[in-house]
């Protein structure tokens, strides 16, 4: 299938700013998109980079007034669900791979050692494996309200544990720390999903959140806040948690005056040639 995405951001600043944005299709995906580009308006030069998680970003230098930040693409996607393996099993820690052990500990929105216990408490007799990891999804999904009147930039997985409401963020950081503290490699993901072989949700379209799991030899992708398998899930960005793939950064005051996001499936007839 193809799936057209994109999103117009606007800024206002009282004076110059630098940004990095982390807003485009992530590299893993580099061989299914067609025609990305990220613009600037008004045109600014654009500083691209690779951070330490393989996210690709661009700096910018943008001075006072408004700016408008813009992409549009072509996405192939399979058109699958997210992958299900129910035999996936848990490796012991001194079985993981050494590039993963830092997804085990804590970070700036994931306080494993505050919520150690608890999540001891909740999941130590579940089975291991991808059946802990569902038994943790299916926990934070049923005991966590979902609103967008709840988010705040400073809300930890200690807070939403203890408030019991947030957005999709809010929801995978609380599961990402569950995970790490029953000593399973979780980290955060974010990108485009769009309303595809699901109901229409009535809300705007926004960017989503969801995390990854290594069970096995590979990692798996895990929802807390729709709980079930999505089609035309397509990453932007990972980390450690929502610091790590921040879609922007911004050095100086950037007030966001404007939003939309775009995730569509698109009739391959419909198709116009290159050079539209």
């Amino acid at each position: 299938m193809l799936i057209r995405a994109g999103y117009e951001l606007r800024f206002e600043m009282q004076s110059p700013v630098v940004m990095l944005l982390l807003l485009y299709t992530h590299p893993s995906r580099a061989d299914s998109v067609e025609r990305e580009q990220l613009s600037v308006s008004p045109d600014l030069p654009l500083d691209v980079f690779y951070d330490a998680y393989g996210n690709r970003g661009a700096r910018i230098a943008a001075p006072a007034g408004s700016i408008s930040i813009r992409n549009n693409c072509l996405v192939r996607d399979s058109g699958n669900p997210d992958p299900v393996n129910p035999l996936a099993c848990q490796c012991g820690v001194e079985e993981l791979p050494a590039g993963v052990l830092h997804y085990l500990l804590s970070s700036r929105y994931c306080e494993v050692d505050r919520l150690s216990d608890i999540a001891w408490q909740l999941f130590g007799q579940s089975p291991t494996g991808w059946g802990r990891v569902q038994a943790i999804c299916d926990w934070v999904h049923a005991n966590v309200q979902f609103g967008y009147e709840y988010a705040r930039v400073t809300k930890t997985a200690f807070d939403v544990y203890n408030e019991r409401n947030g957005v999709c963020r809010d929801f995978t950081h609380l599961a990402i720390t569950f995970c790490r503290a029953m000593n399973i490699p979780a980290r955060y993901a974010t990108g485009y999903l769009g309303d595809i072989g699901v109901p229409t949700s009535p809300a705007p379209m926004d960017f989503s959140a969801w995390f990854e799991v290594f069970l096995e030899d590979r990692w798996y992708t895990f929802d807390a806040r729709h709980n079930e398998p999505r089609i035309g899930r397509i990453l932007m960005a990972r980390g450690r948690d929502a610091v790590d793939a921040a879609l922007t950064t911004s050095f100086g005051e950037a007030r966001l005056t404007g939003f939309e996001v775009w995730t569509d499936e698109v009739p391959e007839r419909r198709l116009i040639p290159s050079g539209d």
